[in-house]
């Protein structure tokens, strides 16, 4: 049996893919392809709040995320758009 990812290329995915990732002193800020700027406080996620700047910007951009992996740190844009803080 053949199984496919519904959220794959979906319209929905592709608006809410992250394009670029920065940082000011107290947020995290996204970019999305649609155009939209999500800025979340960086106290909701304490590993990258307590990261040096290498390791904030060592990231990769994933269709609906972000992943650190030297700080094994993966957030979700949909979290994020809803306001959720970090585990």
């Amino acid at each position: 049996m053949t199984t496919t990812n519904p959220l794959a290329a979906t319209p929905v995915t592709n608006s809410i893919r992250p394009v670029s990732v920065a940082f000011t002193a107290d947020e995290l800020v996204v970019t999305l392809a649609d155009g939209r700027r999500i800025a979340t406080p960086l106290a909701w996620y304490p590993r990258l709040r307590e990261a040096g700047a290498a390791a904030r910007g060592r990231f990769e951009l994933m269709p609906i995320g972000i992943h650190w992996p030297d700080l094994d740190e993966d957030l979700g844009i949909a979290g994020m758009l809803q306001g959720r803080p970090g585990a």
